[in-house]
Formats: structure tokens, C-alpha cells, sequence
């Protein structure tokens, strides 16, 4: 006996029906579903034709999907008129149309999952690659295939409003920030905390305090909140991060820590820090090529050790790069991963700050304040981003206190923000010790 693959003969009927009686169900489901999720050639054919049709702005209905037919020679191939008959005979009810596409991609899914594992099992008899290349390879190819398997709800506005009653009395009860607070009370005020499924990008030119800045956000967050923190750094090692929170927490000079020319008491605050940061839900991953796959699988690798996932910090966006996105268009490339990005964001409904460098045109002006049209190779990060905060010193104040503590003013401007209002924020920076502190002035723009 025959075994055939998944398929739903039934639902796909009725999906060509809709199309053929309907003219608004056209737009609908050829953005939901490929020509290969129909399982029968036949069907694969007749809904490619209505395709073709409708994007050249042909009208899509019984008689003149039968004329095209005929006339490209492939009526007979789809099974003569009669087929074609029977599609419009169904009378479906296009409230349903959702759910048929819902039938048929999960048979397609299923189809894919099946074909994928057939590929798993020949992968391993290939032995002239790098087997690094071909788990990466099928890593990409399952990431994309578990991303289609996401079903889009649609929601009524009576459940939605219900919802959002109901989230509202819990705020009035108990007034919190809708976000994961960064602990500068100013930033927190302006944007109500980093909110989930948002992408962050935090931005300024070289050596201007970024890490640091991130690495004070760490520090807060988990201090508030307690959740996990991943942070994906691709300048620095590990042991390079692990000093710079060292020297935020001890206040002692990096330099110093660095050189372990230590007092005796910096040793007492070392050994108390130590203890305390060793506890903390804090992981690092210093791979030098990462990719969006490889941030995925550490979430979910975390997701199934913590349960829950925080917050996710790149450092910085820049220097990532994905062979699936290889263009000769730099710009073009940079902007499929920070749509990625912002996907993940959504997947996992977390916050994904990214740090990102700025363009040498900010140098070049009197006025050194940052514009979004300064992020380096900008292409959609503006776009796609939530949040867009540019980070920049104000140089005529500066002040040295002592060895152990270099004092400057930063500025923190909200260059955008989807759902808030834009505003400067000031922040003394401790360099020696990579400390930022939330002055609690705002300015607003």
C-alpha cells in the first residue's frame, strides 16, 4: 500500500474555490502560503495561474482561469474543465479562508519537516565538507523552518480590550514600569523601561563608552529584576568584560586591576564582589562570528537551563555578519540582520539591545550631537528599531578628581522612539572605572 505524504485534499479545494469566487481572497492567501504547500500538481498549477493573473491584473475567475489554461496548454494538465467545475461547486464560506490556509501550511510544514530529515540523515554520509559547515548550514535551514511554523493569531477587539482592562488594573494596583527598568531613573522616566519584543539600539563613535554603558545596564537589570542577561560580545573576550564589571562594582582603577597592583583593602572589596557577581544569572558569548542562528540557539539553550530570558545585549552590530545574508551591498546585509534581530525580539518577546558604531560625519560638525542619518551603514536599523538612543561626551566639561576616578559628562538623547517621547539625559562617566551615574537632569528636545 501506498504511503503518501501529508496532505490535506479537502482544504486546498476549498482554498482554489475562494480564489475563483472571492477576488479579495487572493491578496490574502498568497501572502500566507507557496505554491509548493499545495500537495497536488494539478492544484500547484491552477493556484500558479491565479497568481500569475492577478499580479498581472487579469480578472481571476472560472471563465478566464479556464481561457488561460487552455491557452498556455496546461488545461488538460490540471484535469480538464471538469476539475475547474468541481472548484466552484464547493460554496465555501470565505470566514474559513484562515483556517484552510492553516490546514494546508501545516501539512506543507509537516511535508518540510519530513523532506529536512531525509537531508539530516544523507548530511552525515557527506565526508568531503567541514562538518562545522554542514551543522551551520542545517542549523539555518531548521531556524527558517521552526519561524514558519509560528501561527499569526487574528484577535477580536472585545478580547483585546478585555486584555487591556485587565492589564491596566494591575498597574493601577500596583504601579510598576511596564519594562525592565535600566536603573537610571532619568532614561526611566523618558521610556518606562526596555520594553519586550522591542530592539534597542544604543550608539556612538569609538571609545565613546558603549560597553560600559551596557555593561552599567547589566549590572542595574539584574540588580531590579533578577532575570537572566545575555550578552553576545564580538570585540572583546570574556575575561575582558569580566574585569570591566569588576571595576564598575570595586571602583577600584582598571589599570590597576588590570596590573593586580592592589591595597589591601581593594582585596576586601574584591573577594565581597566576586562572591556577589558569581551568583548573578550573567552569560557571555565571546564567539567572533556570530550569526542570528547562533544568538537563537544560546536563548534557547538559556530558556531551558533559566526558564527565562531577561534581556540580550550585542556588542556590537557592526562587526555581525551572516552568510545567508552574504550581498555585495553592505548596507542591504546589515539591514536583513537587524530585521532579524528584531524578529527574534518578538519570538522570544524580550528586549535585544544592540550597540551600533556611528558614521565620522558627526566629527566633522560643530554641532556634535548624533542624528539617526549617523548610524554607520544605516540601511533599516532606524527603521526597524523601537528605541535609538546616541550616546556622545560633552567635551568642555571634564574633570579629573584623582587618580582612580576620571570624571566626564555624557549625553544620552533618544533619537527616536516608537511609542514615547524623544529627550537628553546627562550621565557622569567614571572611565577609569567604566561607572556610569544618572545625574537626574532631563532636557527635553
Amino acid at each position: 500500500m501506498e504511503k503518501y505524504l501529508p496532505h490535506n485534499f479537502l482544504a486546498e479545494k476549498m482554498i482554489l474555490s475562494c480564489l475563483l469566487t472571492n477576488f479579495e481572497a487572493v491578496d490574502v492567501t498568497i501572502k500566507s502560503i507557496p505554491i509548493e504547500a499545495f500537495y497536488f500538481k494539478n492544484h500547484q498549477e491552477i493556484y500558479k495561474a491565479i497568481i500569475f493573473m492577478y499580479q498581472n491584473k487579469l480578472s481571476v475567475d472560472i471563465l478566464s482561469l479556464t481561457i488561460f489554461l487552455q491557452e498556455n496548454g496546461l488545461l488538460l494538465q490540471v484535469g480538464g474543465i471538469k476539475v475547474l467545475l468541481e472548484l466552484i461547486n464547493q460554496i465555501p464560506n470565505l470566514i474559513y479562508l484562515d483556517e484552510y490556509i492553516r490546514l494546508v501550511k501545516d501539512k506543507f510544514l509537516r511535508r518540510s519537516l519530513i523532506k529536512f530529515g531525509y537531508k539530516i540523515i544523507n548530511s552525515g554520509y557527506v565526508t568531503n565538507v567541514p562538518l562545522e559547515n554542514i551543522l551551520n548550514n542545517l542549523e539555518n535551514e531548521l531556524f527558517n523552518l521552526v519561524n514558519e511554523i509560528k501561527i499569526e493569531k487574528t484577535f477580536n477587539s472585545r478580547v483585546l480590550l478585555k486584555s487591556i482592562f485587565s492589564e491596566l488594573k494591575k498597574k493601577f494596583l500596583n504601579p510598576t514600569f511596564p519594562g525592565l527598568p535600566s536603573g537610571f531613573s532619568s532614561l526611566d522616566s523618558l521610556t518606562q523601561g526596555f520594553q519586550k519584543s522591542d530592539l534597542i539600539i544604543i550608539a556612538g563613535r569609538p571609545s565613546i563608552g558603549k560597553t560600559a554603558l551596557s555593561l552599567n545596564i547589566i549590572l542595574n537589570v539584574i540588580k531590579i529584576s533578577r532575570l537572566p542577561i545575555i550578552f553576545f560580545s564580538l570585540e572583546m573576550s570574556k575575561e575582558q568584560i569580566m574585569y570591566r564589571l569588576l571595576a564598575i562594582e570595586t571602583q577600584i582603577n582598571q589599570l590597576r586591576l588590570k596590573n593586580g597592583k592592589l591595597y589591601q583593602n581593594d582585596w576586601i572589596k574584591l573577594n565581597k564582589i566576586i562572591k556577589i557577581i558569581s551568583k548573578m544569572p550573567f552569560f557571555i558569548d565571546d564567539s567572533p562570528n556570530l550569526s542570528i542562528q547562533k544568538i537563537r540557539s544560546q536563548i534557547k539553550n538559556i530558556l531551558l537551563e533559566q526558564t527565562k530570558v531577561g534581556l540580550v545585549i550585542i556588542d556590537y552590530l557592526q562587526l555581525m555578519q551572516n552568510s545567508e545574508f552574504k550581498s555585495v551591498n553592505r548596507v542591504e546585509e546589515l539591514s536583513q540582520i537587524t530585521r532579524s534581530l528584531k524578529n527574534l525580539a518578538r519570538e522570544f518577546n524580550i528586549p535585544i539591545i544592540a550597540l551600533s558604531q556611528l558614521s565620522r560625519n558627526v566629527d566633522n560638525r560643530i554641532d556634535q550631537k548624533p542624528i539617526l542619518s549617523d548610524l554607520r551603514e544605516s540601511g533599516s536599523i532606524e527603521q526597524d528599531a523601537d528605541l535609538v538612543l546616541m550616546l556622545y561626551r560633552i567635551k568642555s566639561l571634564n574633570f579629573n578628581l584623582n587618580q582612580d576616578q576620571t570624571l566626564s559628562i555624557t549625553e544620552l538623547s533618544i533619537a527616536k522612539q516608537r511609542n514615547g517621547p524623544l529627550g537628553t539625559i546627562k550621565l557622569a562617566f567614571y572611565k577609569n572605572q567604566t561607572k556610569f551615574t544618572d545625574l537626574n537632569m532631563i532636557t527635553e528636545v
